[in-house]
């Protein structure tokens, strides 16, 4: 394709959350304090599973990977809102916009194979607990883990290497805090069209797939919990998967809507992506600690432990 009359821009400008000299530095606070909480709660997931042997089991192992994706989606995409808030310029690469959304991608997607790999775990728990060990064995965990980040990267790949042929001219403006797939392409002045096929045709294969894993593990976990006899027993199965069900519901609920909205930088399409990307990752460590008694027994024993030592 043959480019006349068009100058190949090498910069793009990110307008962010708004261009209001009064509102930024108030966003700049707010978003500082949510990358902190996120930091700071995921790494404490990550550490107290890590020190607290009664959390060594498949449940914690892949939780601790999902609050190591949190952090990751975090920090592709707050550092730079930040920085874009309190900057005049705005300005990102275009070599580094395609990275942020390749990041993006890769993390997104390896969260959705690990949110089915989760509801897969919690069907192993519930609907064969005599079997539990041996059906979620520590090999078995590893493949699922690996197999889903590789999964995702390879999605990401094919994503991004078809982007990094397209040429970029006219307008460098994005209507958005980051640099997400749709809307690069958008910006694009070559055919995307083949682009645009790779990006929904694997978009959906993964969306779909994934959903359907959950769906079908928890309408197993469901017929076995309403097949107790016990209320006891039911409302103690189903109060293991409450926390997972909430950050599936976070993730998928505020992920599709986000995409099921045209590409045109309007305020809802930016809730959304600040929903999924920024608020989601602050949750989850919170989801999973104030909702699952082992997380706050094993809070409470460490916790202990060290006052115990400071006062001793």
């Amino acid at each position: 394709m043959v480019l006349r009359n068009h100058s190949t821009i090498t910069d793009f400008i990110l307008l962010g959350l708004s261009d209001d000299p009064h509102v930024q530095p108030l966003f700049y606070m707010l978003f500082l304090a949510i990358y902190l909480l996120t930091i700071m709660g995921n790494l404490m997931m990550l550490l107290l599973i890590r020190a607290d042997s009664h959390l060594h089991t498949s449940m914690y192992f892949f939780l601790s990977h999902l609050s190591f994706l949190d952090l990751c989606v975090s920090s592709i995409t707050v550092p730079k809102l930040l920085e874009n808030l309190l900057s005049k310029t705005k300005t990102i690469s275009v070599r580094s916009c395609v990275a942020q959304s390749f990041f993006l991608f890769l993390t997104g997607g390896t969260e959705a194979l690990l949110l089915s790999v989760m509801a897969y775990d919690r069907y192993a728990a519930i609907c064969h607990p005599l079997h539990y060990g041996q059906i979620m064995s520590k090999q078995l965990c590893m493949q699922l883990v690996w197999g889903s980040w590789t999964l995702g990267f390879l999605d990401a790949l094919i994503n991004i290497l078809l982007t990094l042929n397209l040429v970029f001219c006219d307008s460098p403006i994005i209507h958005h805090f980051s640099c997400e797939l749709p809307t690069i392409l958008a910006l694009s002045c070559s055919d995307i069209s083949r682009n645009i096929t790779v990006f929904l045709c694997s978009s959906v294969f993964h969306a779909l797939t994934t959903f359907l894993l959950i769906f079908i593990s928890y309408s197993r976990i469901i017929s076995t919990i309403l097949s107790i006899s016990s209320t006891t027993g039911s409302r103690k199965a189903f109060s293991t998967c409450s926390s997972h069900l909430t950050a599936v519901s976070l993730f998928y609920g505020s992920a599709f809507l986000r995409y099921l909205i045209p590409t045109s930088g309007s305020p809802l399409e930016l809730i959304f992506s600040v929903q999924y990307s920024v608020i989601t990752p602050m949750l989850n460590p919170l989801i999973y600690s104030l909702k699952n008694n082992d997380v706050k027994v094993a809070l409470k024993r460490t916790f202990g432990k060290h006052l115990k030592h400071i006062r001793g």
